[in-house]
């Protein structure tokens, strides 16, 4: 008779590379919010004209 063992992921890997990726996630809603608002509504013009093709195609308010 044969017996077949499966194995289980590593919990603590998995913990870390969810966390890791909830990070990174963050970080990039965080970094596309600054670039959407932050410069969209920057007062340098060349910084303002940079996101504002990008706003009005995303109907994102930017006047």
């Amino acid at each position: 008779m044969m017996t077949t063992q499966t194995q289980s992921p590593n919990t603590a890997a998995t913990e870390s590379g969810l966390a890791s990726r909830a990070v990174q996630i963050t970080l990039a809603g965080l970094l596309g919010l600054f670039i959407v608002g932050g410069v969209g509504f920057s007062g340098i013009p060349v910084l303002h004209n940079a996101a504002h093709d990008y706003r009005h195609s995303t109907g994102f308010p930017c006047h």
